[in-house]
């Protein structure tokens, strides 16, 4: 629901600490001179606002939930200049994207706006210029959703598990990014503790925590965490370093 939650007064909600005003997960992938956004949430128009992107060269999608899809149209500007955007995404999750933004798929009236979106489906490895993306399937309830691995970069959201198969793939990272929606357990979204079992287990050099609810005060969880782990925030800007 993004921090504050609205009507809410806890003392997170409530916090000075800029590090607790959370929007919704997103992120910009900058590689070889190209611009990957993975999800597009319902802030993503002030999110692009303070990241200064004024291009990108694609968007991956994890899962169609409505917090990680519902900026899409916010999109519209870039295409007015560039043309049609390379969506991709696992192909349910891009029907759902088709039936939700109907209009941005059929034709309109003269003068009517709306984005330019080409749904590209990934049954595999793939590449978008330079830049190689393995996605990998991850539980999330009863769904089953993207992660992805770009280079020495692992991004994991909404998992509620991590199976042996995508743990293959997550090995010897630089930085992995990670859920971990709050303390007590949750029926689709990874635990605290069960985020910190993952990391212990993939050991990458550096870990940013995610989807955080407003059970988490960032400086008083920050102090708690391991070395090599971190509460990632809105802003927070990481450099991944490349191997060979």
């Amino acid at each position: 629901m993004g921090i504050p939650i609205v009507g809410c007064h806890c003392p997170v909600c409530t916090s000075t600490d800029p590090r607790n005003r959370r929007m919704r997960t997103a992120a910009l992938v900058r590689h070889a001179g190209q611009s990957l956004l993975i999800d597009a949430g319902p802030d993503l128009r002030m999110q692009a606002l303070a990241a200064h992107i004024d291009a990108l060269d694609a968007v991956l999608l994890t899962h169609a939930h409505f917090d990680h899809v519902a900026g899409l149209d916010d999109l519209r500007p870039l295409t007015m200049q560039a043309g049609a955007l390379p969506i991709f995404g696992r192909p349910d999750t891009l029907t759902d994207i088709r039936r939700r933004f109907d209009y941005a798929f059929v034709d309109s009236s003269k003068g009517s706006s709306r984005p330019a979106l080409e749904l590209c489906p990934i049954t595999g490895p793939f590449t978008i210029g330079p830049t190689q993306i393995i996605p990998f399937d991850i539980p999330h309830g009863t769904w089953m959703i993207n992660g992805y691995r770009i280079g020495n970069l692992g991004y994991v959201t909404d998992a509620g598990a991590v199976p042996e198969a995508a743990r293959a793939l997550l090995r010897d990272l630089d930085v992995l990014v990670l859920n971990a929606l709050r303390f007590e357990p949750h029926p689709t979204h990874l635990s605290l503790d069960q985020a910190l079992a993952v990391i212990a287990d993939l050991r990458p050099r550096r870990a940013l925590l995610v989807h955080m609810t407003h059970s988490f005060d960032h400086a008083t969880v920050s102090a708690q965490l391991p070395s090599g782990v971190e509460l990632a925030y809105d802003g927070l800007e990481v450099e991944v370093m490349e191997t060979g």
